[in-house]
């Protein structure tokens, strides 16, 4: 059995022992009051979801094991690796495909189903009918069966070879048994160690978000309309943290490897993850006082049902190939546009169904909510949460809403926002400044420290709050009215948030996570007002002339030809306080610890391995000899820059290109940090050192010791000729006759030596060893000795000089921002770790699930 076989079998079987587990798992809740015959289909219910859970791990090691041993016969292994990636990459390669995410998203969902099994035995019937339910929607995506006579095809696998993948190419028609050398490879931007961790992070949270979503099902399928709050709210805050560390993980990524100058751009894709997780907070907080509110009761049934079916819309829009060119970041459709849709209404049918049916079991509000209460504040926190979620996804749903007039024969002239970071962030700066107030305010309504009619117990943070912002607006110039009602939002909450720590530690310290993530919001928010908001371009062009009349930047009155600074080999440029030195491309060599010149190596053409030209030292240490054959990144070139400061200190940067085929150049930034800001610097334009340059024809000098002469707009001067005794790479016997002349050439502000060498051997051979100056792009070889005359002749060829053009940028307290991600997390954590304790104290006191009517 060959492995795309083992592996498809695996895929059916996982398919089929879902559908199992969850017959089986009906059957038991059904049958409640039967205690034996119950627990005969819980345990049978429990083995095939087992079963199920091992042959999805058994799947996905397969799909590792195609990628990992090179097996280039499979379309998705070609499709997706190289043999240049390390094994890490390979990971990545795992789940670039639709295919291998969709497999990562079931990996997780398995691993805690087994979980679930094993920690609630209580709820565990019911709710795991919902969760294999949806298991088994999910496994169907990777099946890869067309139905005879219908040509409907469910799912798509990742197990096809490219003869199956591709039965009418022309190549296979004359070569049936051919496989690639070498596959497609990586996306250069999934190059990355964030692509490693990020998606794995960002499907466990996509998979979170179905539990308290089957503890709702279940609890309203039994008419228990408040008792799965219980189970449900600990794994509802674990899917926050999660969920929300893999967004952040997206933008830090982002931030480190693309060149769009952000951590998040509002792209279709971002906000697809970004909206579902607004949802699932809103959530959280409705849920934590929906015992003591009917309102919030109700309002959590919606928006635990909202932010899963939101998953699952996003899901549709990131593989439909709906977003089309709106997004950079969408898969193709792999025509499972309708398999996706169905997915997603038959859930929302299963949920409004379920919901209908108990909705006037549901207690209600005796009396009004007090605007002193706590739960007022929560709700009204939630409230503008939702709001701001849904100002996002409107728009973002747009080419869904042109496609539907579409298909009903329609037109639809409305687009996406053309200047998406700025539409977006106009509303949603509003909403987080008011979310900010609210934060500060609920927390100290929750721990009862204004009561009714003393609301003058917040005077004293707010007069704190309008100290310091006042001092920030003053020091810092501020003068939007936007940025200022935000930086005092954020400062209220900030001071509010802290008072109520320094209360709770008094008692104790687990109590305080809810205070700990407002305070990590309110430095995210001060973070994002000052990176992004008075982040400034540092690189700006002071030559007055055009660097390039490419429309990138000529476009907006030639705005990136303002904006980027050339950088000429080995010749020093001012940009504003640092004097920079654009030193050469550099290669990495996979087993030496900095970055090489990419002259000590011969890059061998289309393998990811390069002859050493010379011995590649480090220091002191020789790592290898000339002629070793080393493994580097072939793809990558980095860029040295160096940077010098009024002080004298030297900084390194490396922003790196890569020279792709499908995608041409493809840029990352290399920063420099510092306390208080971060200079954010990439290469825009950069020449390639693994392609050859076309050498000008040449051009003969024949000149006496001490001449003047003009070499392509430069003067030069041939100083002197000497004997030497010995010539680098060339072998000189005893009788052997060598020169070496010593040409001087002056660069406006610099000089330079080029040192070209002519030598005779004992059979009257002549050796000339060409000199090459790259900073120069001249390339000089000593022809002739006239030694009647006294003059020598020299043979002079030009290139285009080593350059590149670089923008960079000073972030000022990004690092405020990153901090307020790490604290936001801690708070989430101790939070979760909170309500995780508390449900284990009382799982175990919790009566039985009564017998409820049957769903007929």
């Amino acid at each position: 059995m060959t492995l795309g076989n083992l592996g498809h079998l695996l895929v059916i079987i996982s398919f089929v022992t879902a559908l199992v587990a969850t017959y089986a798992y009906l059957k038991a809740t059904l049958l409640a009051t039967n205690n034996l015959e119950t627990g005969t289909w819980k345990q049978f219910a429990r083995y095939a979801f087992y079963t199920h859970a091992a042959a999805v791990v058994g799947f996905c090691a397969v799909l590792y094991t195609i990628i990992y041993g090179h097996h280039f016969e499979y379309h998705y292994a070609w499709s997706h690796s190289s043999k240049a990636l390390p094994w890490y990459y390979m990971l990545s390669c795992f789940w670039e495909g639709q295919e291998g995410s969709f497999m990562l998203w079931m990996f997780w969902q398995a691993v805690l189903g087994v979980i679930l099994i094993r920690t609630n035995k209580v709820w565990e019937a019911p709710m795991m009918t919902v969760y294999t339910l949806v298991q088994a929607f999910l496994t169907s995506m990777i099946l890869g069966i067309v139905i005879p006579g219908l040509d409907f095809k469910i799912g798509s696998t990742p197990f096809l070879t490219i003869v199956e993948a591709n039965p009418n190419a022309p190549f296979l028609q004359m070569n049936p048994d051919f496989v690639p050398k070498d596959g497609n490879g990586l996306n250069p931007l999934l190059q990355n160690y964030w692509m490693v961790i990020h998606p794995p992070t960002l499907f466990l949270g996509f998979a979170l978000t179905l539990i308290p979503f089957a503890y709702l099902m279940a609890g309203l399928w039994r008419k228990q309309v408040s008792e799965w709050l219980r189970p449900a709210l600990p794994w509802t805050l674990l899917a926050g943290v999660i969920l929300g560390v893999g967004i952040l993980m997206g933008g830090y990524w982002a931030y480190e490897t693309l060149s769009f100058n952000s951590y998040w751009s509002w792209d279709p894709v971002e906000n697809a993850v970004y909206v579902p997780w607004l949802i699932l907070i809103a959530a959280l907080h409705t849920m934590i006082i929906a015992k003591k509110n009917a309102t919030a009761l109700k309002t959590s049934v919606i928006l635990v049902i909202a932010q899963f079916i939101l998953i699952l819309y996003s899901t549709f829009l990131t593989r439909s190939g709906v977003l089309g060119n709106a997004s950079v970041h969408s898969f193709t459709d792999l025509g499972l546009s309708g398999q996706l849709l169905l997915y997603l209404f038959a859930f929302i049918a299963v949920a409004i169904f379920l919901s209908a049916r108990v909705w006037k079991l549901m207690p209600s509000d005796k009396e009004e909510v007090s605007t002193y209460s706590r739960e007022f504040w929560l709700f009204m926190g939630a409230t503008v949460i939702c709001l701001a979620g849904f100002q996002v996804i409107i728009p973002t749903s747009i080419p869904v809403w042109n496609k539907i007039v579409e298909a009903f024969g329609g037109v639809s002239k409305l687009a996406p926002p053309t200047d998406a970071i700025s539409y977006y962030t106009k509303f949603q700066l509003w909403f987080f400044a008011v979310i900010a107030i609210l934060s500060g305010i609920g927390q100290f309504f929750w721990w009862k420290r204004v009561q009714k009619g003393k609301l003058q117990d917040l005077l004293t943070p707010l007069w704190i709050t309008l100290l310091i912002s006042a001092l920030l607006i003053t020091f810092g110039n501020i003068h939007k009215l936007p940025y200022i009602a935000l930086l005092t939002a954020a400062v209220f909450a900030l001071v509010t948030n802290i008072t109520i720590i320094l209360g709770v530690l008094r008692g104790s310290y687990r109590l305080s996570g809810g205070a700990v993530t407002h305070i990590g919001v309110a430095l995210m928010l001060i973070g994002i007002l000052w990176s992004s908001g008075y982040q400034k371009v540092v690189s700006l062009n002071a030559s007055g002339l055009l660097i390039s009349k490419d429309d990138f930047f000529t476009k907006e009155d030639n705005k990136e030809n303002k904006e980027n600074v050339l950088l000429w080999l080995g010749k020093p440029t001012r940009m504003s306080d640092y004097l920079l030195t654009y030193r050469g491309p550099r290669t990495e060599i996979r087993d030496v610890p900095s970055y090489v010149p990419s002259s000590w190596l011969d890059i061998i053409e289309g393998d990811f391995h390069a002859v050493c030209l010379r011995d590649i030292t480090i220091g002191e240490k020789t790592y290898h000899k000339k002629g070793d054959t080393v493994a580097v990144y072939p793809e990558n070139v980095f860029y040295e820059v160096e940077y010098r400061e009024p002080n004298g200190r030297i900084t390194t940067l490396y922003p790196r290109v890569q020279f792709n085929e499908r995608m041409g150049l493809v840029t990352s930034p290399d920063i420099k940090r510092e306390l208080n800001k971060d200079l954010y610097s990439y290469a825009t334009i950069g020449s390639n050192p693994n392609e050859s340059q076309d050498w000008s024809p040449t051009e003969n000098f024949r000149v006496a010791v001490q001449d003047t002469f003009f070499v392509n707009d430069f003067v030069a001067v041939l100083e002197s000729v000497s004997r030497v005794n010995a010539v680098e790479g060339i072998n000189l016997a005893p009788n052997d006759i060598a020169v070496k002349a010593q040409i001087k050439i002056f660069d406006q502000d610099r000089e330079y030596y080029i040192t070209p060498t002519f030598a005779i051997n004992q059979d009257r051979m002549v050796l000339r060893k060409p000199e090459v100056n790259e900073e120069l792009g001249l390339r000089v070889q000593f022809m002739e000795i006239d030694p009647k005359t006294g003059t020598f002749t020299f043979a002079f060829n030009a290139k285009q000089r080593d350059f590149i053009v670089m923008k960079a940028v000073e972030k000022p307290l990004i690092n405020v921002l990153w901090i307020g991600t790490l604290i936001l997390s801690l708070g989430f954590t101790m939070s979760t770790i909170r309500r995780f304790r508390e449900f284990r104290l009382t799982r175990d006191k919790e009566p039985k699930i009564e017998r409820a009517e049957k769903i007929i």
